[in-house]
């Protein structure tokens, strides 16, 4: 009995070590792939790299990580002539294989969303006239000049281009009328770089601001 007792203790010791490692070794990865990611310019600004699955280390011997997930703030969207921050940007990686060295790493699947705040859509969106937008309730934003509301817009997006169109006058807007017309015709911007080469899945107006979503398969992430 003593010895089934001692062995039961010796076991329960060396899965604590194990579990030990193994979380060492996560976090050494983790940190790793952080650096891997923003230094192959996948993405603009250093993350946070939660992989999950257990053990990591069979894991990590196999090449294949089943569940990945990146956070942060400070990375970047761009139309390639401006480039502006997304808030709160996520991203879930799912069956995520690297290569030889970790020099390469494939994605099968991939969802993510950041928030672009509505000064920064102003930036992507403006022409000559520099207009300024704000929610407006589900799908639509509302156009001010020179803090003066002039219109409400639908927001809808195609692959990876965004528009703001349909405005509908109001206000100082019914006032200006042809001015205003030419003001708050169809704006729209096509992003040209996107977080780990993701697509654009849709842009939805929220209080503070406009949420990108993303989605993509069989994404080459490095290398």
């Amino acid at each position: 009995m003593r010895g089934w007792f001692k062995l039961i203790i010796g076991l329960v010791a060396l899965a604590g070590l194990l579990l030990g490692a193994d979380r060492i070794a996560v976090g050494v990865a983790q940190d790793e792939a952080a650096d891997k990611l923003v230094g192959s310019g996948v993405l603009s600004a250093r993350p946070t790299v939660s992989i999950g699955g257990f053990p990591f280390l069979t894991q990590a011997l196999a090449g294949r990580f089943d569940s990945v997930r990146l956070s942060g703030e400070g990375v970047t969207v761009s139309d390639g002539r401006e480039q502006v921050p997304l808030r709160s940007f996520s991203m879930q990686l799912s069956g995520v294989e690297v290569g030889s060295g970790y020099r390469s790493a494939t994605v099968r699947s991939g969802t993510g969303s950041g928030l672009v705040s509505y000064a920064d859509v102003a930036r992507l969106v403006s022409g000559t006239e520099r207009i300024e937008l704000s929610y407006a309730g589900p799908g639509k934003v509302k156009a001010s000049v020179g803090g003066m509301p002039v219109g409400q817009g639908n927001v809808h997006s195609k692959g990876n281009t965004i528009t703001a169109d349909g405005f509908q006058l109001g206000g100082l807007g019914s006032l200006l009328n042809g001015a205003a017309n030419g003001m708050l015709g169809p704006r729209s911007f096509t992003l040209t770089s996107l977080p780990a080469g993701l697509g654009l899945a849709g842009a939805t107006p929220q209080q503070d601001g406009l949420k990108l979503t993303f989605q993509g398969s069989d994404v080459k992430l490095i290398g």
